[in-house]
């Protein structure tokens, strides 16, 4: 039988930036396009993220006066699966760690 004493332990300890890297959400960026009217991407933002016309608004104004807007977060199955709806839906959309 063995003691404690002559068990040897690995720890890991990982630092902070590790920690941080994976608790932090990932976000759906949509991004300004020539192509799309602004009621379709309010219309598109209402219908996939249930978001009111009023915050719809707010969002397609952002995209289209600052050039993005953060649409949704979470973990980044979720975000990839949001990202593939915008594509489905003509939008031009990206994913990125918070920052």
């Amino acid at each position: 039988m063995t003691t404690p004493a002559e068990v040897e332990q690995t720890r890991v300890d990982p630092s902070g930036a590790e920690i941080g890297e994976e608790n932090r959400p990932w976000l759906t960026v949509v991004w300004n396009d020539p192509v799309n009217l602004m009621s379709y991407v309010t219309y598109v933002f209402q219908k996939l993220f249930g978001y009111s016309k009023e915050r719809a608004t707010q969002l397609m104004l952002d995209v289209h006066h600052k050039g993005k807007a953060v649409v949704s977060s979470g973990s980044k199955e979720k975000v990839e699966g949001d990202v593939a709806k915008l594509h489905a839906a003509g939008l031009w959309a990206t994913m990125q760690r918070d920052s």
